[in-house]
């Protein structure tokens, strides 16, 4: 995508997992949906997700970066404590 700052950022991952604008508004809701809410779907036979093209401008920072990419490692420690595979793969612009 052609995704510059947080809210496009997070957008665009909202519409990859088809979850609601509401589910990825913010990183905290966005770690939510992408375990607990999954979870809640049944089992999962496991994940490998690809952010192709992360930002490096101002409006998403090296800060902002770093916080969604812990909001990944989170969900790949979750998935890992029910024994589910989540692989992340990820790249800058």
């Amino acid at each position: 995508t052609n995704a510059n700052t947080k809210g496009e950022v997070l957008e665009a991952i909202a519409n990859a997992y088809m979850f609601t604008k509401q589910q990825a508004k913010n990183f905290d809701p966005l770690l939510d949906a992408l375990t607990t809410l999954v979870d809640k779907a049944g089992p999962q036979p496991g994940f490998v997700v690809v952010l192709e093209g992360l930002p490096c401008t101002q409006k998403f920072d090296k800060e902002a970066r770093e916080t969604l990419l812990d909001v990944f490692r989170d969900a790949v420690e979750f998935w890992s404590e029910r024994r589910v595979p989540y692989r992340v793969f990820y790249s800058f612009a």
